[in-house]
């Protein structure tokens, strides 16, 4: 077959080899994402996730979750770039796949590409198998995202014995959620607060959460709001991570290189002597300026939350 007659994932694949090859992309660089090789090529989003399978399965390219795909580090690649492509791995039958298999499969995609990148096309190339297979297990991609969600819910850790106080028991359940979202940023994605979902693994967040508040006299709507509103703050953080993500996708800039093509407006801004706290807070850094960090203001926000707290519980 040659390459105009091969297929457009080839094809492609083809063209993303030879800049790898040619120093165009370096180990560590981005490699263009599911979202924009379709783009760029004008294929379906299926057809530019068998291009990154393609390259990784090579040992190219591979996935950093939250980063997207990157140019592997040479260790991983093929020793000598004579070497034939390794054939893909042979498609999978329907008979080989599990609901869980394709779960895992979105959840990969999901992490490293984000929610958008999404999709049941994308999740069948990913597996190997015919486009439609995976609707033998999931009825839906709606029903697949909420699959999703309770199988990385699923994910959190408790503390094997329950603190006695409830101050640290809400502590532990606020900081596995957090390691849930900061792991799989998608899931501040998910649903609107006020549609909660019926999922096992969220009714056991929930359930570890408000054990910590019974028994202190709160009534019933009291201690389902708290619960709501730590799971809000959590999901509230969180949700710019995945933000961050599809701005970087979209604009093609880091977060350093955003904040730098804003640093003259912001300049202006502070020069213009109308925000005088504004322009003494942020005067008071050396060089390298004020750094968000998004851990830090998680722990800030929980802990004054739960300063706020004590007043309602122990008083």
């Amino acid at each position: 077959m040659t390459e105009k007659n091969a297929p457009p994932y080839l094809r492609i694949a083809a063209e993303l080899r030879r800049r790898i090859a040619e120093g165009e992309l370096a180990p560590g660089d981005h490699v263009p994402s599911t979202r924009q090789i379709a783009k760029e090529w004008n294929v379906a989003l299926a057809t530019a996730t068998k291009v990154l399978t393609t390259l990784s399965q090579e040992g190219l390219v591979r996935a950093q979750p939250r980063v997207g795909t990157v140019v592997a580090d040479a260790p991983e690649r093929a020793p000598h770039p004579a070497r034939p492509p390794r054939a893909a791995a042979p498609a999978a039958s329907d008979g080989e796949l599990t609901r869980e298999r394709v779960v895992r499969a979105a959840v990969d995609i999901a992490d490293a590409e984000g929610l958008a990148a999404l999709s049941m096309r994308g999740v069948a190339a990913r597996l190997g198998v015919a486009a439609m297979s995976p609707y033998r297990y999931v009825n839906s991609k709606d029903d697949l995202v909420f699959l999703m969600a309770d199988a990385v819910l699923a994910e959190a850790r408790y503390p094997a014995d329950a603190p006695s106080h409830w101050r640290p028991r809400l502590e532990a359940g606020a900081r596995s959620l957090w390691a849930l979202h900061r792991a799989h940023p998608w899931l501040a994605q998910v649903t609107p607060l006020t549609r909660p979902l019926a999922l096992p693994h969220l009714i056991a967040y929930s359930e570890w959460m408000l054990g910590a508040l019974d028994g202190h006299g709160l009534d019933p709507a009291t201690m389902l709001n708290l619960n709501v509103l730590i799971y809000s703050y959590v999901q509230g953080t969180a949700v710019h991570l995945e933000r961050e993500a599809q701005a970087a996708g979209a604009t093609g800039m880091s977060e350093d290189q955003w904040m730098e093509s804003q640093a003259a407006a912001f300049d202006a801004l502070v020069a213009s002597g109308a925000y005088p706290t504004f322009a003494k807070v942020t005067g008071s850094f050396d060089d390298g300026g004020y750094e968000l960090r998004l851990d830090e203001v998680f722990e800030l926000g929980l802990t004054s939350m739960l300063d706020g707290l004590t007043a309602l519980i122990d008083g």
